[in-house]
């Protein structure tokens, strides 16, 4: 009986062990692309607790500087899933056709905005536009002066909105590219007289002090959706991979919804020093927790609904299309192959919601 029993556990053992390589060799790998920001805290943190890959997935994450940047990867099959700003999304519809499959996060109050020193001259008018009583600065203060930005990315997004806010636009300034953290050290180097910049930027600059936030992108009547983005092609031809890419990012969501910003800061900062490279300020790093507002599934479908004609993701694209078409920065005709929006669909995340 005894010789028996060791029998079966010896072959149990041997089951066991051939099915492991098959299980691993089984996991789909998805190349995804990604910024040193909030949203990519999310499938880190699903990567640490192994829920790609009980989802059946090997998500691998790679790292990038800007919007732009990831877009310029996606040709060279470098990334099938990622996120960026709306604005990005656009051009990477209109450029590469990729599409937009749910919202990431969205950045609040004092998340993406053009900061200015607090001796500049702009910082002495607020209220120029009686509609946008928070918001400074004014045509003769800032007209001809030079602000450092990402071009084509959320801040830039903010600085054009800022302008026009102010009866302005681009070309009434002058406008230097860098990526965020040239624009950040410039900055405090005394280059320029402004910057446009993101979170987690807006926080770093925001705790050493000596600076107003003139043109912030709530403040100007705007949002700044981060939003997950898609090859279409592979998306389309493998739509229950990207619900699994899904359904691992909304597992977080629930993650972070169900706790305190203190309870996770912990892993927050070992994120930003192991994957991104950096150390991050507690306070700011808390700070940037709390401005993230993140979407439940439920919440995520009714943003996508369009049921009842366009959905709200896909307004918000049409009018970062507008916007972009009136201020120059697109030609009309380019306007008008994205002006409806559509490539921001709900249909994955559709069909995670029947799955489940």
């Amino acid at each position: 009986m005894l010789k028996r029993l060791l029998s079966m556990v010896a072959a149990l053992v041997c089951l066991v062990q051939l099915a492991l390589p098959v299980q691993a060799a089984d996991l789909v790998k998805v190349p995804t692309a990604w910024l040193d920001e909030h949203e990519t805290f999310l499938v880190w943190y699903a990567k640490e607790k192994g829920w790609d890959k009980e989802a059946g997935l090997d998500i691998e994450m790679k790292l990038f500087s800007s919007g732009p940047d990831i877009l310029t990867a996606l040709p060279a099959g470098e990334w099938v899933f990622g996120a960026v700003g709306a604005l990005p999304a656009m051009l990477g519809n209109l450029r590469h056709g990729i599409s937009i499959i749910a919202y990431a996060n969205n950045e609040a109050e004092d998340c993406t905005s053009v900061v200015v020193r607090e001796d500049s001259p702009i910082a002495k008018v607020k209220g120029y536009n009686k509609d946008y009583p928070e918001v400074y600065g004014d045509p003769e203060t800032v007209r001809g002066k030079t602000f450092l930005v990402t071009t084509l990315t959320s801040s830039h997004y903010a600085l054009s909105n800022w302008l026009n806010v102010l009866g302005l636009k681009d070309n009434d300034v002058v406008i230097k590219n860098m990526d965020q953290a040239q624009a950040l050290g410039a900055f405090e180097n005394n280059i320029g007289d402004g910057v446009a910049i993101w979170a987690p930027y807006t926080f770093i600059i925001k705790e050493k002090g000596g600076v107003v936030f003139a043109g912030d992108i709530v403040k100007c009547k705007k949002s700044n959706p981060i939003v997950l983005i898609a090859d279409t092609k592979y998306a389309e031809e493998h739509p229950e991979v990207a619900v699994k890419f899904l359904s691992v990012y909304q597992r977080s969501v629930d993650m972070l919804k169900s706790t305190t910003p203190e309870a996770i800061l912990d892993e927050y900062l070992r994120f930003y020093l192991e994957f991104v490279g950096k150390p991050y300020n507690r306070s700011q790093a808390l700070m940037d927790l709390k401005t993230h507002p993140v979407y439940s599934l439920d919440e995520q479908l009714a943003i996508f609904d369009d049921s009842k004609g366009p959905s709200k993701a896909q307004l918000h694209q049409i009018d970062v299309a507008s916007f972009f078409s009136k201020v120059g920065r697109i030609t009309p005709e380019e306007a008008a192959k994205v002006q409806d929006g559509t490539y921001a669909t709900g249909k994955y995340l559709k069909m995670l919601k029947d799955q489940k």
